[in-house]
């Protein structure tokens, strides 16, 4: 009997380090900080991230890089997606979605939801997810 359990707990831890190994989904390392204001949210990209205001939605994509002119941090959305007075930390938060460019903005308290597109110049955008 304990070398079946053995056998079934060593099958499984397998099938969970293969399954937080595929490259199809980006590692978060979320902080379980809910009284942060800014969180960075990885991208399929090892060089970019989306960096989240958690109190009213506004995002910025960031871009690292060893060359200074291949780093910077551009706004993706300035428009704060609720009233100054209900602000609270931790109210927005970003989900991957299959495709490498896009995620889903979700309002924890009210469940809005809206497109979050990355990327070059002119291909970047939020649109409501009515």
């Amino acid at each position: 009997m304990k070398r079946l359990m053995f056998s079934i707990l060593t099958y499984l831890v397998s099938i969970t380090t293969f399954a937080q190994s595929s490259p199809d989904i980006p590692v978060q390392n979320i902080s379980t900080d809910s009284a942060v204001v800014y969180r960075l949210f990885a991208t399929r990209n090892m060089y970019t991230f989306i960096k989240l205001n958690t109190r009213n939605g506004q995002m910025w994509q960031l871009q690292w890089n060893m060359e200074s002119n291949k780093r910077f941090e551009t706004t993706l959305s300035d428009i704060s997606r609720i009233n100054g007075d209900e602000e609270k930390n931790g109210r927005f938060f970003l989900y991957p979605t299959s495709n490498i460019y896009t995620f889903i903005l979700l309002d924890q308290i009210n469940g809005r939801t809206w497109q979050v597109q990355w990327g070059k110049e002119g291909e970047r955008l939020v649109l409501p997810i009515y």
